[in-house]
């Protein structure tokens, strides 16, 4: 029997065992040591690995980013966390203009084994400054791998594959997830960064879809299923770089794209995998490719406007039997 771990936990996990293995990997950030983190992610490890290893730092995120772009560049292996995903704005100098340019204006003598940690998404009643999706705009940065797991299995092995790469990675974890309950094994094991995988093998139509989204489309896909559409789901579970191959190779399959993310639907992500989509298998297409995202506004702290706000999974349907109806 497959032992179950929630979301939280395997990240934690991920982060002991790298930590137990590599003297060198350390963590720091608001509130990690004795706190745990303002959502327990990193509970217990001031406790196993001291302070000098779990680091409490000041509420100054730049600060945050530049310790660890200072420390990789020097030989260690940090894990530095941003609270909320909102808050990489204070840090874009530190995260766009050194972590991920040093290693090319230096020609590749600067090894930047840096994992910057977050939590982005909505659902929590947060507000507009707290519950942004802008994973778009860091996988718009060259020099940065971004991931977003969809379920605690993912997020070890992913977590473990960030650690464990020389190049600066950005881990963003949803916060509506931190609670779910997977299958997670015990021993230590990675993801492959840049490797998507099918969650839903089908037929008729493919859904791309990524984080809390791939979930919803899990359950879009049960009562589309009702009606005799079969869908395929793509968790790209790395969106930079994105495993445009099983994307496309899908879609050429089916016929047909829906792309679905949280974030605002304008110049999301989106729009860069409808034109991949398009220049790669537009021959292979009954329909256009379909867009599902939140609409040009900020996040509201109304729990019934944001439940209004973002995409869920009769939000996909519609969309769904949309494209289907086109053919």
């Amino acid at each position: 029997m497959e032992r179950k771990l929630p979301y939280v936990m395997a990240f934690n996990e991920a982060v002991k065992q790298q930590m137990e293995a590599d003297p060198n990997v350390f963590c720091a950030g608001e509130d990690i040591g004795a706190f745990g983190g303002v959502f327990g992610t990193f509970g217990g490890l001031q406790a196993k690995f001291g302070a000098d290893r779990v680091v409490d730092t000041p509420i100054s995120e730049q600060a945050i980013v530049g310790l660890g772009v200072g420390a990789a560049v020097t030989g260690l292996r940090p894990i530095v966390d941003l609270m909320f995903m909102d808050f990489i704005c204070v840090a874009l100098d530190q995260i766009v203009n050194q972590a991920a340019k040093l290693k090319y204006m230096f020609g590749g003598d600067a090894v930047l084994p840096l994992t910057i940690t977050t939590a982005g998404g909505g659902g929590l009643s947060a507000a507009a400054q707290h519950s942004q999706s802008l994973e778009a705009l860091l996988c718009h940065i060259p020099g940065l791998k971004v991931v977003m797991p969809s379920n605690p299995y993912d997020m070890k092995g992913l977590m473990t594959a960030c650690i464990r790469e020389n190049n600066p990675t950005v881990m963003i974890k949803h916060k509506r997830l931190l609670g779910m309950t997977g299958d997670v094994p015990e021993e230590n094991y990675s993801i492959p960064l840049g490797q998507g995988n099918i969650l839903r093998p089908g037929k008729d139509v493919t859904i791309v879809a990524y984080a809390r989204m791939a979930n919803e489309a899990l359950v879009a896909a049960e009562e589309l299923a009702k009606d005799g559409i079969d869908c395929e789901i793509i968790d790209p579970r790395t969106l930079q770089p994105l495993d445009t191959d099983l994307i496309v190779s899908s879609v050429k399959k089916t016929n047909h794209a829906v792309v679905v993310h949280e974030a605002v639907r304008f110049g999301g992500l989106g729009g860069e995998i409808a034109s991949q989509i398009q220049e790669l298998a537009f021959d292979y297409l009954d329909a256009p490719v379909t867009r599902i995202g939140a609409p040009f506004s900020p996040v509201p702290f109304s729990p019934a406007l944001e439940q209004h706000y973002i995409p869920d999974s009769k939000t996909i349907v519609q969309g769904i039997r949309d494209v289907m109806s086109r053919v």
